[in-house]
């Protein structure tokens, strides 16, 4: 739970944020994408100790892992979600494959993993779509996301979890097929004609690789059941990449502005779902460091929001 003082209209007032806060956990510690045990124990110890942290999302677990983050998580009331964008981003999982084959032993693979959170008490479960195969393919990819994210919902809203699809840039790094905002809204449009459980998550650290700001939102109103908060970061080159890098290192992309920005947009659009933050240390970093950058730049965002009403 996160409350700023600030001066509200020349009253000193202390305001909360409306919304839960997540992190990352693999991304704040990268030894937790291991699954080394002792990894998620640090991690999970030192972030269910801060009462900042509503959620913690991971990538699935090892069983002796998980059984060390659940009992951690249960004993200080916070939630764990999933998230399955590594398994689509580097192990080969694709929700649209043009390929048939393909795409359903993606499907099936996104549903084990659904079924076996669900088992573990996890109702959220998160992934990206897949890679861009470009614009002459882009539409018959479209459509094989939108059939797998209708097979994933059906299947998931009978066991009581929420599908929730990330946007990533298409043209500097992780280059997916959703992709920008407006895209991703046409493909939640037709997965919620028949599944309410299904939504869509937005990153900051994404915005400036798609070109979009906060604003880009309100087209998603509707659609919008997560947000992530972080950076991008330009390489000396010039080249943006998708590195999470923490909040006012070298070449990151996002501040305290940008945040900021984000919160009023969320709070003009009545926003009430998640927000989490996506940073990762650099070298050189123990990895809390990026973590307590992460909480000094939302306190403050939110705190000079609040003193502007």
């Amino acid at each position: 739970m996160l409350t700023v003082q600030a001066r509200v209209k020349g009253v000193e007032a202390a305001v909360k944020l409306p919304w839960r806060v997540s992190i990352v956990g693999f991304m704040a510690n990268p030894r937790v994408l291991q699954g080394d045990p002792e990894a998620v124990r640090e991690t999970f110890r030192a972030l269910t100790s801060d009462s900042y942290f509503d959620i913690i999302e991971v990538q699935p677990l090892p069983e002796e892992a998980w059984s060390i983050a659940k009992s951690i998580a249960d004993q200080r009331g916070v939630e764990i979600a999933l998230g399955l964008q590594p398994y689509v981003l580097t192990r080969g999982v694709n929700p649209s494959a043009l390929n048939e084959d393909v795409r359903r032993k993606s499907v099936a693979t996104i549903l084990e993993e659904v079924r076996k959170a669900r088992e573990r008490g996890v109702t959220k479960v998160a992934f990206c779509s897949g890679p861009d195969p470009g614009p002459a393919d882009r539409g018959a990819a479209m459509d094989a996301l939108v059939k797998s994210l209708k097979e994933v919902s059906a299947a998931a809203q009978k066991l009581g979890v929420t599908v929730i699809l990330e946007t990533f840039d298409r043209d500097w790094d992780r280059k997916q097929l959703i992709g920008p905002i407006a895209e991703a809204v046409k493909v939640a449009e037709q997965v919620r004609e028949e599944y309410g459980n299904f939504g869509l998550l937005w990153d900051l650290s994404h915005g400036p690789l798609l070109n979009e700001s906060p604003s880009v939102l309100k087209a998603a109103k509707d659609y919008l059941v997560h947000v992530h908060i972080g950076c991008a970061k330009r390489l000396p080159d010039g080249r943006l990449v998708d590195w999470h890098p923490g909040f006012y290192r070298p070449g990151a992309v996002n501040g305290v502005e940008e945040v900021k920005e984000l919160l009023r947009v969320l709070l003009e659009l009545g926003y009430r779902g998640t927000i989490g933050f996506e940073v990762k240390p650099e070298e050189g970093q123990h990895w809390l460091e990026p973590v307590m950058s992460a909480k000094g730049v939302l306190y403050t965002a939110f705190s000079q929001l609040a003193e502007s009403w």
